[in-house]
């Protein structure tokens, strides 16, 4: 039997139900064929018929439109490649992302860039993401170090403003990660990944009917993880201080109410209790020498309601509802040292003294509502060429934080309350112009009243009114061939900084940010189906431009004056390609590239000492010009399985406030094992020629004994690793 069968296309709509009676190793080769780099696929099941073929579907667009025929840059991860590369979080994949980078600030990525927009760090103030993070449904935006793969059914992530569907959150483009569904035949699975650094991670699943009629369906999935980090510290003498104790759960239910009503529950708890001892003085980035090692915890329990009617002729209701409550904690010593270490130094004809430790702590919470009605085929406008869609939205937002720093034995402690109200109204309609044209136009205006108070004094209430959307117009050029222009209005908030000091009055607060994107595409299958590739083109106008600064203290080095302004208007352009070839039954190969330019306008800042630095014309920070990356899976019939990927970077800036850079990369992973129905075994390995490479850098002065002279700091990204992985499946 071929293990990869030919490409078919077929506009339907994606249900995991439909491959119900496929037995466990089908599924699995099914789910390799929907790779999001290829538009459809065949399930291998030789009484397939031709119902059973598949189109890969963007879940997080409002109608979930297919892959092929959405006009903008979406990359879709599926299962099979998230299982075939061993991910098991979402830091294990994004590098096969083109255009993507993250801030390593922290133990998990949470921090994203995005075409070379979105956030670095975010120590203080009011959350304000420019890149969106949605985990089924639930808003997770500057909250995603909760990104456990196991059980995953994709990963979506959309480039561009998403002005039209999300908002506020998603001025640079948006992630979106899919859970798998239940299903109505019982399918369980567990499975068990060994590996150095004291790896030890378990999983399992189990899905089916609660009742006999089928009309109540379950899922419910489960992931322990735990490694040391990688880092001994030397002063202590422990190796798990930067370690990861993570735990992930999920729980889903889809109860056929009517046979027109359809509601999907959604729970989900995680609970990450992560160290972080990542920096050290001299560089060498794995033995450190702090006695007050960090934290990075995050414990979010979350939920969302799905209710979906469609019992009326001209129009399908849903209603959309969504809670999250979140406790996180980042903490630091910022001495990166021990009192030991700083006293044999001499500081000022004396021993040095230099102790310092940053914590925050903060509980956020979110509650949404969305209501949508969109057209049936009977509801279309403008003589049946027209669908239509309209709806509502409404988000609370609450945020509490406690943020302590110890200096020498001094302390200075903030707290601060934040609630925000965001309310928007938005529309879009999908017009089939004739001669293969379509046209998609869609608008979304958002209120937003915020309010914010701390124990320093600081209040503010800003209030204001926002809108974007797109204009895109598809053209189908053959049977193999679609292309596209899309305009794309986004936004994001304006908002303000606390605990200025007078020289810095100026800046309490900033404004809106507007993102206009022009994106052409091209998406193309080849060799009867066998290949396909995705090609974009974008300029990205920025206007307002939201700039993260930071000001070392004089007074105090050990403190960072740190505050957000404008820095006018800014340009980016560039493309991504992306490609996947069935080379052989056996053998598929696939590859991603991202070409990136990016440059400030007029911005200018001023140092610590009152100068000033003029960054107009400077490439923007986390911007690398080039990412790339490429694999090969090999599945012989007799069940022998191979995997290899490699990906990389170009050189990048660290910061918005310096010139400090990281260095270009290339990492390279394996994965080679043995299939059978009901069982598989994997060898693995990840950085395989242990690659030091950076994540996130600092440029300042950290050590007394250098009289607080600047100098680099780096965040080096994980060493290489070799495990085992054992998976059962049974139905």
């Amino acid at each position: 039997m071929s293990i990869f069968k030919p490409f078919a296309f077929k506009p339907l709509s994606f249900k995991p139900d439909t491959l119900k009676s496929v037995s466990p190793v089908a599924l699995a080769i099914s789910a390799a064929l929907s790779s999001g780099y290829a538009f459809a696929a065949e399930p291998v099941n030789e009484s397939a018929t031709s119902d059973d073929m598949e189109v890969i579907v963007v879940t997080s667009d409002f109608r979930g439109a297919s892959l092929e025929k959405m006009p903008s840059s979406v990359t879709v991860i599926d299962q099979q490649q998230i299982e075939d590369e061993g991910a098991q979080h979402f830091e294990e994949v994004l590098n096969s992302i083109a255009n993507f980078n993250w801030s390593g600030g922290s133990s998990r990525p949470k921090y994203f860039q995005i075409r070379g927009v979105g956030e670095q760090e975010e120590y203080q103030g009011a959350p304000n993401s420019s890149v969106g993070y949605i985990i089924d449904d639930i808003d997770m935006s500057g909250l995603g170090m909760i990104s456990s793969m196991y059980d995953l059914q994709q990963v979506e992530v959309l480039r561009g403003p998403q002005g039209t569907r999300y908002g506020a959150n998603a001025l640079a483009g948006l992630i979106y990660l899919k859970s798998n569904d239940p299903t109505d035949v019982f399918e369980h699975g567990a499975e068990v990944s060994v590996g150095d650094d004291d790896l030890t991670t378990f999983s399992g699943f189990s899905s089916g009917p609660l009742t006999d009629s089928g009309k109540l369906l379950y899922r419910v999935s489960l992931q322990q993880h735990k490694q040391n980090g990688y880092r001994d510290n030397l002063y202590l003498g422990v190796e798990d201080t930067n370690g990861r104790d993570e735990f992930t759960g999920r729980a889903k239910l889809r109860w056929y109410a009517t046979d027109n009503l359809e509601l999907d529950l959604t729970l989900l708890h995680a609970d990450y209790n992560n160290g972080y001892d990542a920096w050290t003085l001299n560089n060498n980035g794995f033995d450190t020498l702090t006695d007050e090692p960090g934290v990075d915890k995050q414990r979010t329990s979350g939920s969302s309601l799905k209710l979906t009617y469609s019992g009326a002729d001209a129009f399908e209701l849903v209603s959309l509802t969504s809670y999250a409550k979140t406790e996180h904690h980042h903490g630091y010593d910022g001495d990166w040292a021990n009192p030991d270490y700083w006293g044999e130094l001499t500081c000022y004809g004396e021993a040095c003294q230099y102790d310092y430790t940053w914590d925050k702590e903060g509980e956020r919470k979110t509650v949404s509502q969305e209501f949508r009605l969109s057209s049936t085929e009977a509801g279309r406008i403008f003589a049946g060429s027209t669908d239509w869609l309209v709806g509502i939205y409404g988000m609370k937002l609450d945020e509490d934080n406690d943020t302590l720093e110890i200096y020498n034995g001094w302390e200075d402690a903030l707290k601060a309350e934040y609630e925000a109200e965001n309310l928007a109204l938005f529309a879009q309609t999908d017009s089939d112009l004739g001669d293969g044209y379509t046209l998609s136009v869609g608008a979304r205006v958002e209120r937003r009243d915020s309010e914010y108070s701390d124990s320093a004094g600081d209040a503010f209430s800003p209030s204001e009114t926002m809108w974007g959307g797109h204009i895109a117009l598809s053209k189908t050029l053959s049977h193999t061939q679609q292309a596209y222009v899309r305009v794309a209005r986004g936004y994001k908030a304006g908002g303000f900084n606390m605990s200025l000091p007078t020289e810095l009055s100026d800046k309490k607060e900033y404004d809106t940010e507007t993102l206009y994107n022009y994106e052409v595409g091209l998406k193309s299958n080849w060799l009867e189906g066998q290949a396909s590739t995705n090609l974009s083109f974008f300029y990205m106008d920025r206007q307002d431009q939201q700039v993260s600064a930071s000001q070392q203290n004089p007074d105090e080095p050990q403190k960072f004056i740190l505050y957000t302004e404008n820095a006018g208007s800014s340009h980016n352009y560039g493309a991504e390609l992306e490609g996947n070839w069935y080379a052989t039954d056996n053998l598929k190969l696939y590859a991603t590239l991202g070409w990136l330019e990016t440059a400030y306008g007029d911005y200018q800042y001023q140092d610590k000492y009152g100068g000033t630095v003029d960054l107009s014309g400077r490439e923007l920070a986390h911007s690398p010009n080039f990412t790339y990356s490429a694999g090969a899976t090999y599945r012989t019939d007799s069940g022998w399985f191979a995997n290899l990927t490699t990906s990389g970077k170009s050189d990048f800036y660290y910061s918005d406030s310096n010139e400090s850079k990281s260095e270009a990369y290339t990492i390279f992973n394996a994965r080679l094992g043995y299939e059978t129905d009901l069982w598989s075994a994997y060898l693995w390995g990840r950085n395989l020629f242990d690659e030091k490479y950076g994540t996130r850098g600092f440029y300042f002065g950290n050590e007394p004994d250098q009289d607080w002279a600047d100098k680099q700091y780096i965040r080096y990204g994980d060493p290489r690793q070799l495990g085992l992985t054992v998976s059962v499946k049974f139905m």
